[in-house]
């Protein structure tokens, strides 16, 4: 099994060597000929901006889009801004493959940052979330299945078919149950 990350900015060294840990084959992908051959991808944390402004540049969107469209792809805190269809009035580049509605930087700025304890669906203990300047689920269109929230309707982690969005960022713990989620994911594709 070979998993891309997308390389362009951000957390992405973090999510190899979780992967690596599982025993999957790694990619960074930075051009669009990365995406050949590859099983599943990941677009990690980092700012969505710059990730949609250098996948501009490098003639990323498209390739990218079309990946996602058939094949696993986890957008983990950028990475679900960069999947959401609806960021509201931002107007930066993003694939709009998922049908959830994003508020960036919903809970505030950098020093906003936190971590908790959260249950989510399919995982027997609760996982240590780590939030970083994280975005929100606001609205899930139908087909979304709701992983994880927050309360009060507060949505941090769904899922559409082959699609799986995080606002959080699971590869800065040593917990490695989502990569495995995902790793399942792509094995059942």
């Amino acid at each position: 099994m070979k998993i891309g990350v997308l390389a362009l900015q951000g957390a992405f060294i973090e999510h190899e060597k979780m992967l690596k840990g599982l025993g999957a084959e790694t990619m960074q992908v930075r051009l669009p000929g990365h995406l050949n051959d590859l099983d599943g991808l990941i677009i990690p944390g980092g700012e969505s901006t710059t990730i949609g402004k250098i996948a501009v540049e490098y003639g990323l969107i498209e390739p990218l889009r079309e990946f996602a469209a058939t094949r696993p792809t986890w957008g983990t805190c950028a990475g679900m801004i960069f999947l959401a269809k609806d960021i509201g009035v931002d107007r930066q580049p993003i694939l709009g493959l998922m049908d959830i509605h994003v508020n960036r930087n919903a809970f505030g700025r950098q020093i906003d940052s936190f971590e908790t304890e959260l249950p989510i669906k399919g995982l027997d203990e609760p996982f240590h979330a780590v939030f970083i300047r994280a975005p929100l689920v606001t609205a899930v269109e139908p087909g979304v299945e709701v992983l994880a929230s927050l309360g009060e309707g507060r949505i941090v982690a769904v899922e559409q078919g082959h699609l799986l969005a995080t606002a959080f960022h699971p590869e800065l713990t040593g917990d490695s149950r989502l990569h495995a989620y995902f790793l399942n994911k792509v094995n059942r594709a």
